[in-house]
This record gives C-alpha cells, structure tokens and sequence, in this order.
C-alpha cells in the first residue's frame, strides 16, 4: 500500500471511491496489508474483522456502481475503540474478563458510523475499561508509540492515535472521559475533539449513560475537516440516551475557512495549579501567540483553579465501581492495576463523598461559564509533559511532584466535569522528536467554533504531513 494513499484524508478518499479512481474493496485491502506489516510494533489493535469489512466494502463498490446515494462516510476505512460494542466483533473493553465476548448489539456509535458508509477494520486498543491516560492491559502487549515505540500513545483511546499516526486507519472513534481522545491526540501527534457531553450519545458504550457523568464518544483524525465529518455523523440526540442534548446538531464544516479574526482568546501555561515541562510550556506558549497572527486578541487568562481532581475522581471511580463493582468478589486477580485501582476508590466513596464532589463540579462549571462571558475561547497545554516510556509515568514534572497516575494530564480532566467541548491540535515536537498539543477550549455546544480554530490554526501552521519515521 502506498504511503500516500495510507496518509490521504477521509475526504480525499471519499471523492477517489465515488470518482471510481479506487474501489472501496482496494482501499480495505491495502489497510490490511499495512496493519498485517505495521502493526506488531505497535498493538494499535485488539480485534480485526476482515470478512465484515471486505463484504461491507464490496456493498460499497456496488453502491457506487449503481449510482444510488452514497453516506457521508461511504466505503472510509474505520477504527473502533474498544469500548463501543459492535455485532459480530470482539468487544473487551480492554478487560481480560471479556477476552472471549462477541455482542449481539452495535453502540449507537457504530450503529451510525455503519450508516454512513464507513467500512470498520476492527477494535482500537484500550486501558481496561478506559481507566488510564495509557494503554496497557491484561490482554497482551502494551499499545506504542509510532513515532518512538519505546513510548506510550497516551489513553485510553490510545490504539485508535497510533493507528491514525501510523496510517493504519483512515478514521477513528474515540472517547474521553478524564482526556481519553485528547491525550493520545497530543502524544501521538493527530488532531482529536472532545465534544461537549450529550452531544453524541453514548447508548452502548463503556458506562451506559446512567453510570458515566464524564464520557463522551468523539473523532480523531488526521485533519480537522475529517473530524468535522465525523463528527456530524457522530452527533444528535437519540432517545436510549436520556443525556444526550436534544437539538439538531450545527454544520460542523460550514465555519472552517472563516479563521479567528476578532476573537477574544485566553492563554494559561498551568490554570493556576499544573506542573508543566519547560519544553511543552514553551512549545504551546508560542503557538497560542499565532492566533495573534491570525486577527485574534490573545490575552493572558486572568482564570486561576484549585486543582479539582478529587472530586474528578471520586465521579470517575463512582461511575466504574457502579458498573463493574459487582465482578471484584469473583474475578478481582483478573483486573489490570488501574482498573482495580479505580473500582476500589469508587467503593468507598460514600454518598455525602459524592454529594461534596458533585458540588465541586457545579462550582467548577459556574466558574468555567462565567469566564466564557469574556472570552471566546481558552487555550492551554493539552498535556503536561510529551509521551514517555512505557512503565515510567512521571512523578514530577516543571518540578513539582505529582500524582504519576494523573499528573501528567491536569489540562482535560477538568473540561471533562465541566462538560464543555476541547480539542487538541498538534503544534510542535519536543527536542526528541515527540508531538506536542495545543489545547483549545470552548463553552459547552461550542464545537463549531472550537473546530473554526483549530482549523485556522491548521491552516497556518499545517502538521498533516508530518509522519512517524518508519511507518512513512
């Protein structure tokens, strides 16, 4: 398969299927030769469907031959986190305890990417249940970084960045429930929106919405458009969620070409309480000022936080516990630490616990409205620190100690109990050759504007030509 048709976008491809320059079964084909070439140096993968993909492919062709109408995602090579269930394909959730499941059902997210056309690889790699900012579980080999295999890709919708780096899809689905599609966007140098919550329902995903306060389902991308794509196709309510917001969702990709010329944009290097690397501190200081360039005011953002990961976590882990407590009495050596580590802490999180932490996450939320009453927009570091080595989380970084769990991830969790939208962007690499992420940040429902400047930066300052060494 050639790099560029690996590397072309899902929009250039869609036109290249339906102009008939290429079939839909060629383009599926080609994918599985590179990930049956690619793949076992990074484990971006935990199930592939072959036989499900070359026959929707081959449905794809004849579609296009018969000149019926076409979905917006017709004959696109998808990846599929593994936390959104799927009829007919292995579905772990990233658990040993689900190793052997095959679901009856697809999640409305499959279910609507189906819809549109898509033709689905297979299951992206996942932190057991997505209860860690990185992806290793009990199912076999960590996930890796493509651009140093000796690295993390972030989580946990970290097999879903790597497969996008490295070309092994064209498309992926992810989710975010503490930085889980910004994470590996920054780390694995891809672009990735968190939409704001209810935006895309989360009926048969990891949670079920009663028992998830935080996730939301969303795209990563290579380019901004695509995920403008994705992501209308994604949104809308649905009524087996009661969560979702119940409105038409915006035309994602009508404000991409109108830049930021006039907005009011705030930058923050630690929202008051981060530890921050110099190198990650200096790279996005430099690429919130392009805004500058572009017609928009960037200010120094007056908004200082208390860190309001307690409380984060006591939702998170409340909302594991809720849903997969009921297996530590039987199975409880068959966990992953992180997993256990965030089922233990929700069990004992007592009611007045979850009382005071939900009260945190009103005040959080008021505070972060009454600052969008000034600005349009807030941009910070998308993650402390660039990748690092599998196994060596850090313990301290800018030189404050911090918590190797969560430490190295204090610019998402928050957007996260806020419920506001943020994607991240690539803006730079360290002096290792690592990406490094720009966060940009909305009010909730704001993605289109959120996507108006990431495009805007794009634009400016383009990364999708820039390929990992080895898997150009």
């Amino acid at each position: 398969m050639s790099a560029e048709l690996a590397f072309m976008s899902a929009r250039e491809l869609s036109r290249a299927i339906r102009g008939r320059r290429v079939s839909a079964v060629e383009v599926a084909e080609a994918f599985y030769r590179r990930i049956e070439a690619l793949d076992p140096q990074l484990h971006s993968y935990l199930a592939l469907c072959p036989e499900q993909a070359m026959a929707d492919a081959r449905a794809a062709d004849d579609a296009v031959a018969r000149g019926w109408a076409l979905g917006p995602l017709h004959g696109i090579p998808i990846s599929i986190k593994d936390l959104e269930m799927s009829k007919g394909i292995p579905t772990t959730l990233g658990s040993a305890l689900f190793r052997d499941r095959t679901p009856e059902v697809d999640s409305v997210v499959v279910e609507r990417v189906k819809a549109a056309g898509a033709v689905v690889l297979g299951k992206t790699n996942t932190p057991e249940f997505g209860q860690s900012g990185t992806t290793e579980n009990e199912l076999g080999e960590p996930c890796r970084n493509p651009w140093n295999t000796a690295y993390t890709p972030g989580g946990s919708s970290g097999g879903a960045g790597a497969a996008l780096a490295a070309g092994l899809c064209a498309i992926a689905t992810g989710s975010d429930g503490g930085g889980s599609i910004r994470i590996p966007a920054s780390f694995s140098g891809v672009f990735g929106i968190k939409p704001s919550q209810g935006r895309v329902p989360r009926y048969g995903g990891y949670g079920r919405p009663a028992a998830n306060h935080f996730s939301q389902s969303g795209p990563m991308t290579r380019t901004v458009a695509d995920t403008a794509l994705l992501l209308q196709v994604l949104a809308g309510p649905d009524s087996r969620d009661p969560g979702s917001i119940r409105e038409t969702p915006p035309d994602f990709s009508a404000g991409l070409c109108l830049g930021v010329r006039g907005m009011r944009l705030a930058w923050s290097p630690d929202l008051g309480y981060a530890g921050v690397d110099p190198e990650v501190a200096a790279v996005t200081a430099h690429a919130a000022r392009v805004f500058e360039e572009l017609g928009a005011v960037v200010e120094d953002a007056p908004l200082r936080l208390d860190d309001p990961f307690d409380a984060f976590f006591d939702v998170f882990a409340t909302a594991a516990y809720t849903s997969y407590g009921h297996l530590l009495e039987q199975h409880r050596g068959e966990f992953s630490p992180p997993g256990l580590r965030s089922i233990e802490h929700g069990a004992g999180v007592t009611g007045a616990g979850l009382s005071r932490a939900l009260l945190r996450v009103d005040q959080l939320g008021r505070q972060m409205e009454d600052f969008f009453d000034t600005y349009d927009l807030l941009l910070t570091p998308t993650m402390a620190t660039p990748a690092f080595e599998i196994g060596q989380r850090p313990a301290v970084i800018g030189g404050k100690e911090v918590d190797p769990h969560w430490g190295f991830l204090p610019f998402t969790y928050p957007i996260n109990m806020t419920g506001q939208t943020a994607s991240s962007v690539p803006c730079g690499f360290s002096s290792d050759g690592l990406p490094i992420g720009l966060h940009i940040i909305g009010p909730r429902r704001a993605e289109a504007k959120v996507l108006q400047a990431s495009a805007a930066f794009e634009n400016a300052r383009p990364w999708a030509d820039k390929r990992p060494p080895g898997f150009e």
